[in-house]
């Protein structure tokens, strides 16, 4: 058996893998992480194989617990990677942006790709035909954007993700979901129209928590895959196998 655990800023998400198909996804709050992989693992006849990446910094007992009941491979900046990291500070280049631009480099060979990541940041990374990373950007995620509307106002409410998001907003709680989401769908679009028109055979991924409320929303035509962090993970795992003979 193989876990895929991507520890992420509010959430961590778990894969099981095997046959290097998902068999199950689970997604829960951190303060639960021990009781619910040792409930993953505790069928397994062998040792289970777990590949984990973190945006934040991992629990040493948690890591010394995984150690002890798993062949454990913690992904991390000097992990090989399958592209040429030209960020201008390479050393700050955020883990979960490393891990998805190796899964659309091994994915889509000889395209010039463009990950974007909808979370509680949204995330755009480029990895180029001639597989170099070159950047991307990052902006407030819609939740981000929500929580950042009541917290630096005295009056405006606290909301969640909407399906009703009318361009004109004919209430403070419409011309908030108005403001989030609209906003948010335009920056999406536009940036993916100025790669568009800057680089030929773009492959557009489109993946995290709000990938599929966004995809269906969206202008341009993308690859929408809310795991494809968890399956790059087994990607980069497969490719650090391979170059470590």
């Amino acid at each position: 058996m193989n876990l895929a655990i991507d520890i992420g800023n509010t959430r961590t998400k778990v894969a099981v893998y095997e046959n290097n198909i998902i068999s199950d996804i689970e997604i829960f709050e951190q303060i639960n992480f021990r009781k619910k992989i040792q409930n993953l693992i505790s069928n397994c006849v062998q040792k289970p194989n777990i590949i984990l990446t973190s945006v934040k910094n991992f629990n040493q007992e948690d890591e010394k617990w995984l150690t002890e009941n798993s062949n454990l491979t913690i992904i991390n900046s000097k992990t090989p990677l399958p592209f040429i990291n030209k960020y201008g500070t390479p050393e700050t280049l955020g883990i979960d942006r490393r891990v998805l631009a190796t899964g659309a480099t091994l994915k889509y060979p000889k395209q010039n790709r463009l990950i974007i990541d909808a979370g509680t940041c949204i995330t755009y990374d480029f990895v180029n035909a001639n597989d170099e990373y070159l950047g991307g950007a990052i902006s407030p995620g819609i939740n981000l954007k929500y929580k950042s509307l009541n917290d630096y106002t005295d009056k405006l409410p606290l909301l969640s993700l909407n399906e009703n998001h009318p361009i004109i907003g004919n209430s403070t709680n419409d011309s908030i979901h108005s403001g989030v989401i609209n906003a948010t769908l335009l920056e999406i679009d536009g940036f993916i129209n100025s790669y568009i028109n800057d680089f030929q055979n773009l492959t557009i991924i489109l993946t995290g928590g709000d990938a599929e409320f966004l995809a269906k929303r969206l202008k341009n035509t993308i690859f929408a895959n809310p795991n494809f962090l968890l399956e790059s993970l087994i990607m980069l795992y497969q490719y650090k196998i391979e170059h470590d003979k």
